[in-house]
């Protein structure tokens, strides 16, 4: 039976609805029905052509939910747990990497392989159902599945999506200890998962810096402590309330989850001196920026880390905290609309538009 997929067929362009083949399902692959899949700003920036080496048409939907249909000579998921037909899993949307590599190997850095392909961004719809905006997703061989256990639904892992797990990764980098005053500029997807985990992780106080305002007001339930709205205050100001909040050394950690060039010079000026900053909302190339290296980073001692995506480790991490602290992580909170698939257009622009902080694709609807 043909698979009704959602393709964006070129950037720019309006996605179309296309009809896939069935795949034929590998010993050791996985067919899953589509769940939900999230609509994230990296799918924004496929739109607009921002990502190199994509290889349009795409069935775009990286981090998806679904339920098992097929899975020949497969009983056990990624962990080792039990997994059958029927089972609702979520999966590592890297996959391909070689563990052959220098990358692989000595840098243990798999996202930089060089075969690494991404589920729903690095396969052509031509390829086959490789995206979670279609009815069913072929998982080949070798794909990490996860199934959801601890109470975890669709809702609640979409509702995070890959923010939930950039942002597990970004304060996983950043080595948050007990006692850190952490600021987390940007108040998207990733941007709350941070505060979040960073709170989780035992800071004193969580800042934020972002927009707009119901975002804000829904930082506060993942343990912001105080935030500022960035169209509505100014560098100045929000350099002087953030030093008077840190008796004038300014954060220990900041994490740049805004995706936006102006970003790096305002965390490096508040950053104390010897603090640390993770830059993880640049995944895509937004444009440059200039500073001074003399005052910014080597006076001030600062440590500069970059987080470009996730790897399993992170998954399964944040999902177990996840569940044992669902409360603390209201990231269903987050879905702001669902949409069909023949709604992806009004998806992604609602997403780009800011509307919605988190859009969900339901292939089913």
């Amino acid at each position: 039976m043909p698979i009704r997929a959602s393709v964006m067929t070129a950037p720019g362009e309006p996605l179309e609805l296309w009809e896939l083949d069935d795949p034929v399902v590998e010993t050791g692959g996985v067919l899953i029905e589509t769940v939900a899949s999230e609509v994230c700003g990296t799918d924004v920036h496929l739109h607009h052509g921002r990502l190199a080496g994509v290889p349009y048409p795409i069935v775009p939907g990286h981090v998806s939910v679904g339920r098992v249909l097929e899975a020949p000579g497969v009983s056990h998921d990624a962990l080792g747990r039990p997994l059958g037909v029927g089972d609702v899993v979520t999966f590592l949307d890297v996959h391909e990497v070689c563990n052959a590599c220098w990358h692989c190997l000595v840098g243990r850095q798999p996202n930089r392989c060089p075969s690494r392909k991404v589920y729903g961004i690095t396969y052509s719809a031509h390829d086959g159902p490789y995206g979670g905006w279609a009815e069913r997703i072929y998982l080949q061989p070798g794909v990490r599945v996860l199934k959801l256990t601890g109470g975890l639904d669709a809702d609640d892992v979409i509702g995070g999506g890959c923010g939930l797990f950039t942002g597990f990764a970004a304060v996983d980098r950043a080595g948050v200890r007990l006692g850190d005053t952490v600021l987390v500029q940007g108040s998207g997807p990733v941007g709350l998962s941070a505060a979040a985990f960073a709170s989780l992780s035992g800071a004193a106080s969580v800042l934020m810096i972002g927009a707009p305002k119901a975002r804000l007001a829904l930082a506060t339930d993942m343990g912001v402590d105080a935030s500022w709205d960035v169209t509505a205050t100014t560098v100045d100001e929000r350099a002087a309330a953030i030093m008077g909040w840190t008796d004038g050394r300014g954060p220990d950690v900041v994490i740049e989850a805004a995706g936006h060039p102006s970003a790096i010079d305002e965390a490096l000026t508040l950053v104390r001196d010897g603090g640390t900053y993770v830059v993880a909302g640049h995944y895509t190339d937004v444009g440059e920026t200039s500073l001074n290296p003399h005052t910014r980073i080597n006076r001030k001692h600062v440590d500069i880390r970059g987080q470009w995506g996730t790897d399993f480790h992170h998954l399964v991490r944040a999902l177990a905290v996840f569940a044992r602290h669902r409360e603390a992580l209201p990231f269903r909170r987050i879905v702001g609309g669902h949409y069909a698939l023949e709604e992806t257009n009004q998806a992604l622009a609602d997403v780009a538009a800011l509307r919605v902080t988190k859009a969900v694709v339901r292939p089913g609807s």
